[in-house]
């Protein structure tokens, strides 16, 4: 008999070992079939400078292979057109308006809750390495290395959980190495990951490696047609783009006598008049003091180098200084444009071309290390960047350059390879998309739609006609004017405000370049209802309001008295 208890009691214990294996064994198996997630992103990336979506200016072959593999976004946008903001969107789900970061200045509120900070507590084991640009303790991440600020692209100093810590290096480079060594040695094989990869590049003042500005400095680059845009928006009679003849029919809108856009002639983002010589074209302050130009100084953007890096970069920029300081003297102001515009896209695109090796290192060791098939790839930027458009440098607008984002994305046996998709997605979607993707359910008070059903052949479930915008930080940098909107497949709407009262109707599909405002246009008079009409219900159901708008004026006027 006690030789019977015995084995009840052995096979009891063998039950549960078997058991406790079996429900371990299942959690494994679980653990490995939800999705990891890379996040790349760089730092004012413009979509006209990935070959994937226009080859004029460069060729990005390793950010390309996402779009070849998967699936490349050709409507895609962000809700608020500057760096923190952006990313406070990203990491939230929410506007910036309920996030609280509603520019860069303003303070990011650590209540919020993040998507990392989601993933972590359901399993997730997460990192992340570049720049966030707000905050130096990010909340949900097991590790992380982060520029302070806006970071320096050479010997670049990181925020980590042990403190501060100078790297010798390239920037792009630096976090790349970063990422790929927390891949081979620092994560745990046994759980899925989110890693979050953030490029300085190609963020101002643009400052390329060596392998690349001894390249780029000898390239021409072709001008934007639109280069020496005047901001005329309302045509002259006889001159407007929807009819031949301009209708004298009167409508509830009085035409302004100023035909030029307020907004676009005020900001001050022209390549000619506000692209600085010292900072942005690295010509030396010794050089411009000597040729009698009055400028504002920001300092010496090589600082940071030691003796051998600015030794490299003198042999080939020394050089440019003496050049200019020739033909300055003949220079016109159209001469002057064009000779910014291409040291602008030297530099720029310099900067571009390691961010799209670097990108194909990390591609390949997740293709090396048999981790490509369960990882969706993301590639994007915190919003897109004007290369000459308009005569402009920068974003903020939700004009169509800085308002549309790249966005790349793969994730084998799941998204059909070589696909472009029109529909329109935001930066609001990526928290909800990876949420859904590790089988997490989204917070309530996230506003953005997973992506799922359009990267998986579910289109029929997409059912978004409008995204909204909103930009507050003004007066300030760029001084680009207050204002919100929305934007459908065919027409934009934009309200400026706070100093001005305008609005602005574009025809997204006849005038892509954004040339004429047809808010006043009597051919336009029904569009322009439904467009306010729909801006008053997207304003609603994003909890948007001019309650707010005033509350965001005062915090931001108390600040500055």
């Amino acid at each position: 008999m006690p030789n019977y208890r015995v084995f009840l009691c052995s096979l009891a214990l063998a039950t549960a070992l078997f058991s406790c294996k079996n429900e371990e064994e299942t959690k494994n198996t679980e653990e490995k079939k939800r999705p990891n997630i890379v996040f790349m992103m760089s730092d004012d990336h413009a979509y006209q400078a990935i070959s994937a979506y226009s080859d004029k200016l460069i060729n990005t072959p390793n950010i390309d292979r996402l779009a070849q593999e998967g699936v490349l976004f050709d409507n895609a946008s962000v809700t608020n057109s500057i760096c923190a903001p952006s990313r406070a969107v990203i990491l939230t789900g929410k506007h910036s308006h309920l996030n609280g970061k509603i520019d860069n200045l303003s303070q990011f509120d650590t209540t919020n809750v993040t998507f990392p900070q989601i993933l972590q507590d359901a399993g997730y084991q997460t990192a992340m390495f570049g720049k966030l640009h707000f905050g130096n303790n990010p909340k949900g991440f097991d590790e992380f290395k982060i520029l302070p600020g806006q970071g320096s692209y050479y010997n670049p100093r990181f925020i980590t959980k042990d403190g501060d810590t100078v790297i010798d290096g390239y920037v792009t480079d630096i976090i790349t190495d970063l990422t790929i060594n927390w891949l081979e040695k620092e994560r745990d094989k046994e759980k899925p990951f989110l890693l979050m990869y953030l490029h300085k590049a190609p963020h101002r003042a643009w400052l390329p490696a060596e392998r690349h500005y001894k390249e780029f400095t000898k390239k021409e680059f072709p001008l934007p047609e639109t280069l020496f845009d005047d901001y005329t928006r309302i045509q002259p009679d006889g001159l407007k783009p929807s009819s031949p003849e301009f209708s004298s029919q009167k409508n509830n809108f009085e035409q302004p006598k100023n035909r030029k856009s307020t907004a676009a002639q005020s900001a001050e983002m022209n390549i000619l008049d506000h692209m600085i010589l010292t900072n942005d074209t690295k010509l030396e302050d010794s050089v411009v003091k000597k040729l009698g130009i009055k400028e504002r100084y920001l300092g010496d953007p090589t600082k940071r180098m030691n003796p051998e890096q600015k030794a490299a970069w003198d042999r080939v920029y020394t050089p440019i200084n003496k050049e200019f300081a020739e033909k300055y003297p003949e220079m016109d102001d159209e001469d002057l444009m064009k000779w910014k515009y291409q040291r602008y896209m030297q530099d720029y695109l310099g900067t571009i071309a390691s961010v799209d090796e670097n990108v194909g290192r990390v591609l390949d060791y997740l293709d090396d290390n048999d981790l490509s098939d369960n990882t969706i790839v993301v590639y994007t930027s915190d919003q897109g960047f004007y290369l000459g458009e308009h005569g402009w440098f920068d974003k903020r607008f939700m004009y169509e350059e800085s308002f549309r984002t790249p966005l790349l994305i793969k994730w084998p046996n799941k998204i059909k390879a070589g696909i472009t998709e029109e529909e329109m997605v935001q930066n609001l979607d990526f928290a909800q998309t990876f949420l859904d993707a590790a089988g997490v359910n989204a917070p309530d008070e996230m506003q953005g739609k997973s992506l799922l059903p359009l990267l998986t052949g579910e289109k029929e479930a997409w059912d978004r006609d409008a995204v909204y915008y909103h930009y507050y930080e003004y007066p300030a940098e760029h001084a680009v004017k207050r204002h919100y909107g929305i934007a459908t497949k065919d027409y934009k709407i934009i309200h400026f405000y706070y100093d001005i009262d305008e609005w602005e109707l574009y025809d997204r599909k006849n005038d892509p370049q954004e040339l004429h405002n047809v808010f006043y246009d009597p051919d336009y008079a029904e569009v322009r209802e439904m467009m306010i009409k729909k801006l008053e219900e997207t304003r609603k159901k994003y909890k948007d309001s001019e309650k707010l708008d005033k509350q965001f004026i005062k915090v931001y006027e108390d600040k500055k008295v």
